[in-house]
């Protein structure tokens, strides 16, 4: 431990001052340990450098105030138990300690997992309608109500069954409505229902001739509700695949159509390559090329 009752020097508090900005505050060993520096400062500890540069950092005018601040500890390199400080100048409160502003990180955005199905002009995507079929009839299919069901059953059915976006229920609505217009669906008012697949109206069973013994009679019934809900199963599956290749369609077309205009853009350019090559060649042979 150095002298801490030994008067500063003019050269140790420039010393100091120096290492500090060499090294920062609060690296106070390797201020002593730098070459520089331990020849000017040999007779002084961690602990003297610490005080010095307190009471340099201590603005003048506020010596003798009654109103003391307590003073902020700062903590020491493991293994150094700072000793009582003694220094000739009077105890003043150390400057007040202002924490940096720090700016709250923002929450990691959260990763979206439904695709919107409509753009900015309000078209379905395309590639998610069979879905979104496949999703009605399946809703129809297992309401099974004979005079149909509307927009907010089918919706209520979907929901918590399947993942949607937050619009879908106005995209259920028009393809709801696209269907109909499709005959893919029976509208009825405002009540929605899947087409018997015979094209006539749905009817009750026949009811199964008496016979004999009445094991027979239940598995007539039972014969009988599989092969409805076949058919049934059957309908869905077939509805589902014609509105996917019906897209597909579509989308054939659309590219059909557009691969039609560039080849007719590509031909238009191929024949002003080849006027420009003309009219090049003409003005290369010092030709007069006079345009129409």
């Amino acid at each position: 431990m150095g002298n801490q009752k030994l008067k500063w020097t003019g050269e140790e508090e420039e010393a100091l001052l120096a290492g500090i900005a060499k090294h920062g505050a609060g690296k106070w060993k390797n201020i002593l340990r730098d070459p520089e520096f331990s020849k000017k400062l040999i007779n002084r500890s961690n602990i003297d450098l610490k005080d010095k540069w307190r009471n340099l950092s201590i603005a003048p005018g506020t010596q003798g105030s009654t109103n003391r601040a307590r003073p902020t500890r700062v903590k020491e390199e493991e293994g150094v138990t700072p000793p009582p400080v003694e220094t000739d100048e009077k105890t003043t409160p150390p400057p007040p300690i202002v924490n940096p502003f720090i700016p709250p990180v923002p929450p990691l955005l959260r990763k979206k997992s439904i695709e919107l199905i409509t753009d900015q002009s309000g078209s379905v995507d395309t590639k998610n309608v069979p879905r979104y079929d496949g999703m009605i009839f399946e809703a129809l299919s297992a309401l099974a109500d004979a005079n149909g069901s509307d927009v907010s059953s089918i919706f209520h059915f979907i929901e918590p069954r399947h993942e949607v976006p937050p619009n879908f229920r106005r995209v259920l609505s028009s393809r709801l409505r696209r269907l109909a217009t499709q005959s893919k669906l029976v509208k009825l008012q405002n009540f929605y229902k899947i087409p018997d697949p015979s094209g006539t109206r749905t009817t009750p069973a026949p009811k199964p001739k008496e016979t004999h013994t009445k094991s027979r009679q239940s598995n007539n019934h039972q014969a009988s509700a599989i092969s409805l809900q076949m058919i049934e199963e059957a309908a869905i599956t077939a509805a589902c695949k014609v509105v996917e290749a019906e897209n597909k369609i579509d989308i054939a077309k659309a590219a059909g159509e557009e691969f039609e205009k560039m080849t007719k853009l590509a031909e238009g350019t191929e024949h002003l390559l080849v006027i420009a090559n003309e009219i090049h060649e003409k003005c290369s042979r010092g030709e007069v090329v006079l345009l129409a």
